[in-house]
Formats: C-alpha cells, sequence, structure tokens
C-alpha cells in the first residue's frame, strides 16, 4: 500500500510575543483565531488548515524555511505588501511578489489564484463565493 497525502494539515511558527503575535495575524491576514486547538494561539486557515503559534523564549529565525498563504488576487497581494512595509516596516524578499519575514523572524510567502494552478487547493464552495473566473 502506498501513502496518499490530502494536503497540509497545519504551519506552527514561534513567536516571543504572543499578544503581538496574534494581533498582526489578524490585522494583516484577517484570520479567524479559534478557540481550541495546538499551540498558543492557532488560526484557522482556510478550511481545513490552521497556524499553530507557540511562545518561546529565544527566537531562531531560519535562512529558507518558511510557509505559504494563498490570497485571492493581485489586489490583497498589494495590500498585503503595503501593509506589512508601511505598517509594520517589514522588508520584502527580493525576487519574489511577497515574501517577507514576520516582526518574529518568521519567513511568509503570499500567493494568488491568477490562474488555475492553484484553484485545485480550494473547496469547489470557495471558489464559487470568491467569484473566480477563467478567461478562455
Amino acid at each position: 500500500m502506498s501513502v496518499t497525502v490530502y494536503g497540509c494539515g497545519h504551519v506552527a511558527i514561534e513567536v516571543d510575543d504572543l499578544d503581538r503575535a496574534v494581533a498582526f495575524y489578524q490585522d494583516v491576514f484577517g484570520l479567524e483565531r479559534l478557540r481550541e486547538g495546538e499551540g498558543d494561539a492557532f488560526f484557522k486557515l482556510g478550511e481545513h488548515q490552521f497556524l499553530a503559534v507557540f511562545r518561546v523564549d529565544q527566537l531562531r529565525p531560519d535562512r529558507m524555511k518558511h510557509f505559504s498563504l494563498i490570497v485571492r488576487d493581485e489586489a490583497q497581494l498589494h495590500e498585503v505588501r503595503e501593509k506589512v512595509t508601511k505598517k509594520y516596516g517589514l522588508t520584502l524578499e527580493p525576487r519574489f511578489r511577497c515574501d517577507f519575514r514576520d516582526p518574529f523572524g518568521n519567513r511568509i510567502q503570499v500567493v494568488d489564484l491568477h490562474d488555475e494552478s492553484m484553484v485545485w487547493l480550494l473547496p469547489y464552495r470557495e471558489v464559487q463565493d470568491a467569484g473566480i473566473s477563467f478567461s478562455g
């Protein structure tokens, strides 16, 4: 029997200030904080995944490890870029459309549903609700 992977269950990150992390992720991404789950705080990511946030005493940012979040379109990518650079003073990583490190050193890559290559990740209802359409 071979293993079948159906997706990613969750992503776990480390922060040294839980209240500031909760405020950041709610402000930049509008994430819904869940009541129960793994971590000191956790947020819903789409229909079936979540972000687990753990408070640690010492941060140890990595060079290449990162996670990616999917937003709807270029306008939402622009909104994230503007907020993280202007409001939070964060620097975008070169060569990428929207890669940055959060205030705790966690690298985040934000992509959008600009073509059909990413739509298969969403339940069909979400695609319909978002009003995503493609030109023939």
